[in-house]
């Protein structure tokens, strides 16, 4: 027979009196030593750690990545050596500006975001379902984040103060025009592709290196909801991502994804006509074409959301040796971002609470600090270098060293003749990789979001927003005129006097 758990604090302590609290007669004023009562509501009360500033609302598993082809001429990255080797990864599938409690088909990017438990410490690529981003730099994150959220006056969702900054900000057309396409409400998770998105780098036994873009090809297809399926859907289950995912995986119908990547040389960057390294462009496929690397297969819900989906901490800055950094921009403002954020929401030891702890040795002179829970080193040393430990320096993870191309340090917000070219890649999404049901949909959207500015300020921000629509693609631009009832011929007029660089 099996033995029964007894009721205890969480000290270990036995007790009884669960629903009623210590009084002074059954009627009476309760007792303040009746710690039972306090521990319940103090838990309680602390029962939501602070919510992610972004992707606050995600779904995530546990499954597999399975290596099928060769890059070793690439990199020397543990977790690819072999053809055949599994390495265990846990994903996590989120929305960017909306609230935990929001629905899953909003319109907004999807976090898509990995961590490798490799043997040589955990991977983690943090990217979206998008192969760009709205900014390049990072100092401009904060606020464009702001405009995705509340307006602090009523608390509302803001149709003026996102297309005010968009507008201002024509940097973003390329994520925009994705965005406002259908693939901004993706049927669920598992229907996405998911992208690494920076310029990472690679580097192989011979410390030769290469820059590398990661993707992530769902196999089950790409399928997206059109804005009215993706409203409807809002209301009639706003947590259907979530539960497309799990019930998916309990009926064993495993989702995958084909890890392809896209390799550029030193050399070529240097003759690539834009910014290779600059996250709201794209490296055309034709040029750099991908090349596959394994399947990715989720086959594992979590027992428990909270610990594993809630408590899960994933950082750019956790690369293997093999992967390494690029100078991208954006992505050297994350390397900081991600942990600090992580420290405030989780503690200064969120990686060691076991969806984000390293399987394997992990060895350093970290101590202290709240909720830690490995022993603490123990009697060990806290200080190195010392004379009683085995901790010591691998020479063969020393890295290489990086060369760069200038010695002058300033604020530059354009470095480049075609840095600020923001329209030629958004004309291409338009004109070359949608068909004319895409193009149909994506004319709406915007029409149907635009509609949504008000203010004073209003045919100001909306004639802005033409203008890149224009300068992009005449064609986009007329239907979203004609589609807002502006007169094509007005904005055309503004086209001539207004500056590109704004």
């Amino acid at each position: 027979m099996e033995k029964k758990r007894t009721l205890s604090t969480a000290s270990g302590k036995p007790y009884v009196e669960h629903e009623d609290t210590m009084s002074v007669g059954p009627r009476g004023p309760l007792l303040l030593q009746d710690y039972i009562y306090h521990e319940k509501m103090a838990h309680f009360n602390r029962e939501r750690i602070p919510e992610r500033v972004v992707h606050a609302k995600g779904s995530g598993a546990f499954g597999t990545l399975t290596v099928t082809h060769d890059i070793s001429k690439y990199t020397r990255a543990k977790l690819f050596n072999k053809i055949g080797k599994q390495t265990k990864v846990f994903a996590r599938f989120s929305t960017v500006g909306g609230e935990k409690g929001s629905a899953d088909t909003e319109r907004d990017p999807r976090g898509f975001a990995l961590k490798f438990y490799t043997e040589e410490g955990n991977w983690d690529l943090v990217g979206n379902n998008t192969p760009v981003f709205f900014i390049k730099d990072p100092k401009k994150f904060d606020d464009f984040i702001h405009t995705q959220k509340r307006d602090p006056q009523t608390n509302c969702k803001s149709p003026t103060m996102m297309w005010d900054y968009w507008s201002l900000n024509p940097e973003s057309l390329h994520q925009v025009l994705i965005l406002m396409s259908d693939r901004g409400t993706p049927f669920g998770h598992r229907h996405m592709h998911g992208f690494g998105s920076h310029t990472y780098s690679m580097i192989n036994a011979k410390n030769e290196k290469v820059w590398v873009k990661f993707h992530f090809k769902t196999q089950q297809g790409i399928k997206n909801f059109t804005d009215r399926e993706a409203a409807e859907m809002k209301g009639k289950d706003p947590d259907f991502a979530q539960r497309d995912l799990v019930e998916s995986i309990e009926k064993r119908d495993f989702p995958r994804w084909t890890l392809k990547i896209q390799v550029m040389t030193d050399e070529q960057a240097k003759q690539f006509p834009f910014n290779p390294f600059d996250l709201t462009k794209i490296w055309p496929h034709k040029d750099f074409p991908l090349m596959e690397v394994g399947v990715m297969e989720l086959n594992e819900i979590p027992k428990n959301y909270f610990a594993d989906v809630e408590q899960s901490a994933f950082a750019p800055a956790h690369v293997v040796d093999g992967i390494s950094y690029s100078p991208d921009k954006m992505l050297q403002g994350r390397l900081l971002s991600y942990p600090d954020a992580h420290r405030y929401r989780l503690g200064a030891n969120y990686e060691q609470i076991p969806v984000n702890r390293c399987p394997y040795m992990v060895a350093n002179y970290q101590r202290d600090g709240s909720m830690r829970v490995d022993g603490n080193g123990g009697s060990d040393p806290n200080y190195y270098p010392n004379s009683f430990d085995d901790i010591r320096p691998d020479p063969q993870y020393k890295e290489t060293p990086m060369q760069l191309d200038s010695t002058v340090a300033d604020w530059y917000d354009r470095n480049g003749a075609n840095d600020d070219d923001h329209f030629t890649q958004p004309g291409l999404l338009f004109n070359k990789a949608m068909n004319d049901y895409d193009r149909h949909n994506l004319v709406s959207n915007i029409v149907g979001a635009m509609s949504g500015i008000t203010g004073p300020n209003k045919d100001l921000i909306v004639n802005r927003q033409l203008c890149h629509f224009f300068r992009a693609d005449a064609k986009l631009g007329t239907a979203v005129a004609k589609g807002l009832g502006v007169n094509v011929d007005d904005v055309l007029k503004e086209l001539k006097h207004e500056p590109v660089k704004i």
